[in-house]
């Protein structure tokens, strides 16, 4: 990518919609200036610039909300990029996970999206660890206490199998697959990864 690719506007600015690589949620939307961008790319964390304040600001430069970028593309007409991140706490000012937390209309139809939305709860709690929180504190633990939850979510499920227990059989195999999704959030897989190997997979 090279900036003088990117079209800025008349005041010589550029918005940027910011997303977790993990979970694929929209946290925020700023503004880039040439600066900004050439200073991202360096960084490899995001720099905004404050139409406010007009000024540069390295996002988490104060907080330690950082942001690591992992991708940076723009749209077709080249006046909008999408910076793709692993965010390293709360994207908004308020403290939450995204600025986007409203819903202005809504629709569900697919049955398999609580899969995704758990994704994006997980990103959310391993950004933020609230207090009091089972899974702050599995995320806090780090990457073998959340494996070895996953060894003996995996052994109950076979336990609940070889019972014949259908219910037993459907509860622990929500547990096994919650603590999975939970790994792959610890690790930084998008749950689009494992989507991509099956498809793949499928396809062969």
């Amino acid at each position: 990518m090279k900036t003088e690719d990117v079209v800025f506007d008349e005041k010589g600015l550029v918005p940027a919609i910011v997303q977790d690589a993990r979970s694929k949620t929209v946290l925020t939307l700023a503004y880039m200036n040439e600066e900004a961008l050439k200073h991202t790319l360096q960084r490899k964390e995001t720099v905004f610039y404050s139409r406010s304040r007009q000024e540069l600001w390295h996002k988490g430069e104060t907080s330690g909300n950082t942001q690591k970028v992992e991708a940076i593309t723009y749209d077709c007409d080249q006046d909008a990029v999408l910076v793709q991140v692993t965010p390293a706490g709360p994207a908004c000012h308020t403290g939450s996970y995204s600025c986007f937390k409203d819903a202005l209309h809504t629709e569900e139809s697919d049955r398999y999206r609580m899969l995704t939305e758990l994704g994006e709860l997980l990103a959310k709690r391993k950004a933020e660890l609230p207090e009091g929180s089972y899974t702050s504190k599995l995320f806090q633990e780090g990457v073998d206490r959340i494996a070895k939850k996953i060894g003996e979510e995996a052994g109950e499920v076979i336990i609940a199998a070889k019972n014949d227990d259908r219910e037993e059989l459907a509860l622990e195999s929500a547990d096994l697959l919650f603590h999975l999704l939970m790994l792959l959030t610890d690790r930084n897989v998008p749950l689009d990864d494992v989507l991509a190997v099956l498809e793949e997979r499928h396809s062969n």
